[in-house]
């Protein structure tokens, strides 16, 4: 069974979000897995073509090696010479929807050129919906490409790809397609609808996910599309590198550890507080955050409720970039409580793994979340997550109580300020019990968030 894998993203040669983690591990998963699996994706300008090997093997096309897989670049400087993949700080490229059409088109070309023909594409959110489309119109009569089936993944459901309908000339389709059962929105262009509504099977990266999108309140304008398709929709949750993330081998953290000997945990917290300038105390918990400063995170609902929280005995370390509004109050907090908040407005790999590794307690109070990797790799470094529930936050965490061997992070299921403070009082009082809180990094710690799984559910699917 061949697959062809297309992604606007994919680690370790260009990535802005987790689409990039899923499209560098999931296809070596599916390979160890049996698959014959091939990744395509643009050959951006931020791509070091020298560091990993990229070699040409077609007109505009050239190909390098992800462990064992093959990934084929897609070379047109007008469109992808940039070191931005989507846009710059004042917003999108005005020229996307030429940008990811060609994409798409040229993806198909190459493929038969190069006699690749696939069983399965497994196209990934608004930029490479089009091949769903393209197979069913252009190449719906082509030989090459008889039989051969779509999957679209949606990673986030606010990210449509929705232009200007005096855009749709560029597409190459037949004006027929600008309808509303096809590609028309509301008077504009969507792609991400027309992935929906042309692909064979669609799946989002988490089982809970699928299903909230189905109503009004997570569906973004298109939960009537996704209730039409609804036998073909699935929730697959995604999976992490287990390389990358792992305490036992990781160069990035002061001192490694496992679950069977996670007392090195206690050193990369106190290296953590002396890094941030935060008073070097074991008997407070470090609550860390990693991520987008942005609403949809949870900053703000955590600003509603930081002085009532900073009243506590706690330390609070932010990492991330975002909004401004967010970045100026952070700052601000930590002007104020030098000794208690910590802020990093920026993002690397080194921080990001140190907070992981040194906190006791990680934020995620994200109001909606479609899969999240942040909960399963806090699980790993034995750092307990505190999470509202919602889509993968809601698959993965479930609530911890003391006294009691079930559940294993602090769940709040109201979205408001005064839940998530008892949350947050509920996580410090379990730290206080150390015994418990203990066994807690021990249980977690063993949790296996490997690609492994999902490949095989992913397999399934291929096959079906």
């Amino acid at each position: 069974m061949k697959v062809v894998f297309c992604a606007s993203e994919v680690m370790p040669f260009a990535k802005t979000g987790g689409l990039a983690d899923v499209g560098g591990s999931l296809p070596i998963a599916l390979k160890k897995d049996g698959v014959d699996i091939s990744v395509v994706m643009p050959l951006y300008g931020c791509v070091d073509q020298k560091a990993f090997s990229l070699k040409p093997i077609a007109k505009n096309v050239l190909k390098a090696k992800l462990d064992n897989v093959d990934v084929y670049f897609i070379k047109n400087d007008k469109f992808f010479d940039r070191q931005e993949l989507y846009g710059e700080s004042k917003g999108d490229y005005p020229d996307n929807l030429e940008r990811f059409s060609y994409f798409c088109k040229k993806t198909l070309e190459f493929l038969k050129e190069i006699d690749l023909k696939p069983d399965v594409f497994h196209c990934h959110d608004w930029q490479t919906s089009l091949i769903s489309v393209y197979l069913k119109s252009i190449y719906a009569r082509d030989p090459f490409y008889a039989g051969t089936k779509t999957i679209l993944t949606i990673h986030n459901l606010a990210y449509q790809g929705v232009f200007d309908a005096k855009q749709f000339s560029l597409l190459g389709l037949d004006q027929r397609f600008n309808s509303p059962d096809a590609l028309e929105f509301y008077g504009k262009i969507n792609l991400l609808k027309s992935g929906i509504v042309f692909s064979d099977r669609v799946t989002t990266v988490s089982p809970q996910y699928a299903e909230e999108i189905r109503k009004k309140e997570f569906g973004c304008g298109l939960e009537g599309v996704i209730n039409h398709r609804d036998d073909h929709v699935f929730g697959i949750l995604n999976g992490i590198d287990v390389d990358s993330w792992n305490p036992e081998t990781d160069d990035l953290i002061v001192k490694k550890y496992s679950a069977h000997r996670n007392d090195g945990k206690a050193e990369n917290k106190k290296a953590l507080q002396k890094e941030c300038g935060l008073d070097v105390r074991e008997d407070i918990p470090i609550f860390g955050f990693v991520g987008r400063l942005s609403a949809q995170k949870g900053v703000e609902l955590l600003s509603e409720a930081l002085p009532e929280i900073i009243e506590m005995d706690v330390q609070l370390i932010f990492q991330g970039v975002g909004e401004e509004k967010y970045q100026n109050l952070l700052k601000n907090l930590q002007k104020k409580y030098p000794k208690k908040i910590a802020v990093h407005i920026k993002f690397d790999e080194k921080t990001a793994h140190q907070i992981y590794a040194g906190s006791d307690v990680f934020l995620i109070p994200s109001v909606y979340e479609p899969c999240g990797l942040s909960q399963m790799i806090s699980f790993r470094y034995g750092t307990i997550p505190l999470v509202y529930k919602t889509g993968g936050l809601a698959d993965t965490v479930s609530p911890f109580r003391v006294g009691s061997e079930q559940g294993d992070g602090f769940v709040f299921v109201r979205y408001e300020e005064n839940a998530i403070v008892t949350a947050f009082k509920s996580a410090i009082s379990a730290y206080g019990k150390k015994d418990v809180f203990k066994n807690l990094i021990s249980k977690v710690m063993k949790y296996d968030f490997s690609w492994a799984t999902s490949a095989k559910e992913y397999k399934r699917l291929y096959k079906q």
